[in-house]
């Protein structure tokens, strides 16, 4: 619950502090006196945007700040603890907002973004505002209305997740089946690439020996001329050749190393010689017999290495780099026609995705469909008791999980009403009039407000055109509802304000061209000399303060 609050240099206050309690706190004063100041300074310690304005004229910075007990609200708790923010049982709140319209936020005295403090403040208080009867018409904020009164919090979670899943996944898919249409074309080129170099048919190793054989058969003239002339040389001449010289040689000097020991190596080596000529020369001779020139066989290779040359060209690769080039396209080839296959497969998967979120949706739908006809009884009950006998209010849930798939579910919902006897039902704001809409408004909030988690309540002038009886009904409803969460209703109605456990009294003043707002509790003879005034204005009469009696004492 509030239990503190502080504001300093904020609008026309200049200095304020004051305690809150349990159960339902009545804020009053005179039209104008800034009873909703409190809440508005409350609002920028909730995360509320700041601006320049907000600072009292001639002051350099405004400070607000709202302790909370934390003593019977675990959820605010826990996440204090996961946030490393938790101090104790009491939660700090802290706003400063300079000249210059820069604010600085703070929870238990850690500087933190105005994100942070909205996120806890949706777990300390829950803010009704004086215009709520106007968010209501919205299709939006009543399925809001509703989904806070079920509390079904884990069944949103899922339904809002699986969502999430599905749409990244459908996303994902789209962005392939766009690729796949962007690249049709591509595949195309590749498809007619791979063939070329299919029919190309190249080996791995193919254009090296292609090369060395082209180099080969176009020197083959040469070839056979020079091993015939080294042939001849070395074995065929008659006249003189290198096999008979090393044989004379050898004759000449194989008794030699028996005269003189150091030449007894060299027939050794002169045998070796005569051995190796005779070798070459049958090498050359074999060579000589086998050399084939071929014309055709050259005319081929010469085209083949065209053809080689110019897909390397292409292709923008070596000659030796165009098989791996065959083999890259071919697999690049092969992913393409692989994807449409994946692309199935990913269909398949979304689909299954989105069965689920359906399957999350159907059962959130189907607890929006219960707690509706809860609350339709309630809110009708309390349409009666707010002098609206005949009235009838109606949760209207369409469904389609075709076309309305969204983050929350696939529900529209549309709140009905009839305020008449034979009147049909119609949506809220076609039928109702401005004190109807505002009545209606106020029993939604409040029976609404009995389902929500955060234990402190406030209720901003929200019996805007209500009175007499019914204002008196509207206080009973507020003051039971104080009974176990804590209430703080700014009113300008005595039947209500009279209804408040503890009441406090905002007042305006001005001095010395300053204008100053103060706020104060009330005694209980104060709280009837207030209650007087709502009820005659400026004059207190007996009369007045004996109705004023009435009303306390009667609450």
């Amino acid at each position: 619950m509030l239990a503190h609050m502080t504001i300093s240099n904020f609008a026309i206050v200049k200095n304020l502090e004051f305690e809150l309690k349990p159960g339902m706190t009545t804020i009053t004063g005179e039209t104008g006196a800034g009873k909703s100041i409190a809440i508005d300074a409350l609002g920028l310690c909730l995360g509320d945007r700041a601006e320049a304005c907000m600072v009292r004229p001639n002051e350099d910075k405004a400070e607000i700040s709202a302790t909370f007990s934390l003593l019977n609200n675990q959820t605010a708790r826990r996440w204090l603890e996961d946030n490393e923010l938790i101090d104790g049982d009491d939660c700090i709140l802290r706003r400063v907002i300079t000249k210059e319209g820069r604010s600085r936020g703070f929870i238990n005295g850690s500087p933190v973004p105005a994100s942070q403090q909205k996120a806890l403040g949706q777990l300390l208080i829950n803010i009704h505002g004086q215009h709520a009867h106007q968010q209501l018409m919205r299709p939006d904020y009543q399925q809001q209305m509703l989904d806070q009164y079920a509390g079904h919090h884990h069944l949103m979670d899922q339904t809002r997740d699986s969502y999430q899943i599905w749409r990244q996944a459908n996303n994902e898919y789209k962005r392939l089946v766009q690729s796949r249409e962007e690249n049709e074309a591509q595949k195309q080129l590749i498809q007619y690439q791979v063939k070329e170099l299919d029919e190309l048919a190249l080996g791995e190793d193919e254009f090296s020996e292609i090369e060395e054989e082209h180099k080969r058969l176009s020197n083959c003239g040469e070839l056979a001329v020079s091993s015939q002339t080294a042939l001849s040389i070395l074995y065929d001449s008659e006249e003189c050749n290198a096999l008979n010289m090393l044989q004379m040689a050898s004759q000449q000097v194989c008794n030699l190393g028996e005269i003189d020991a150091s030449l007894s190596t060299i027939p050794q080596m002169l045998e070796e010689a005569i051995i190796q000529v005779q070798e070459a020369s049958q090498e050359l001779r074999s060579y000589l017999d086998n050399l084939d020139m071929d014309p055709q066989r050259l005319i081929y290779l010469e085209e083949r290495l065209a053809k080689i040359m110019s897909l390397s060209r292409k292709h923008y690769v070596m000659p030796g780099e165009l098989y791996a080039k065959h083999l890259e396209l071919k697999q690049e080839l092969e992913n393409l026609d692989c994807s449409d296959e994946r692309l199935e497969e990913i269909a398949e998967e979304v689909e299954a995705l989105r069965q689920q979120f359906i399957a999350c949706a159907e059962k959130l739908s189907k607890s929006r469909q219960r707690y509706a006809k809860e609350l339709d009884k309630k809110i009708s009950d309390s349409m009666h008791q707010l002098s609206m006998e005949h009235g009838i209010f109606s949760i209207d849930i369409q469904s389609d999980a075709e076309r309305m798939l969204s983050p929350l579910g696939f529900d529209t919902i549309t709140f009905l009403v009839s305020t008449n006897p034979g009147q049909p039902l119609q949506p809220l704001g076609k039928v109702a009039s401005g004190g109807e809409l505002s009545r209606i408004s106020l029993a939604i909030q409040v029976i609404t407000a009995q389902k929500v988690e955060t234990p402190s309540l406030i209720f901003d002038e929200v019996d805007v055109g209500i009175s007499g009886p019914t204002a008196a009904i509207v206080g009973k409803m507020l003051r039971t509802l104080g009974e176990s969460t804590q209430v703080m209703c700014v009113t300008h109605l005595p039947q209500v304000a009279g209804c408040g456990h503890q009441q406090m009294f905002v007042a305006k003043k001005a001095s010395e061209g300053q204008t100053e707002t103060n706020m104060y509790p009330l005694s209980q003879e104060d709280r009837i000399n207030e209650l007087a005034r709502l009820l005659g204005g400026s004059e207190i009469t007996e009369r007045t303060l004996a109705n004023a009696k009435e009303l306390l004492f009667a609450a």
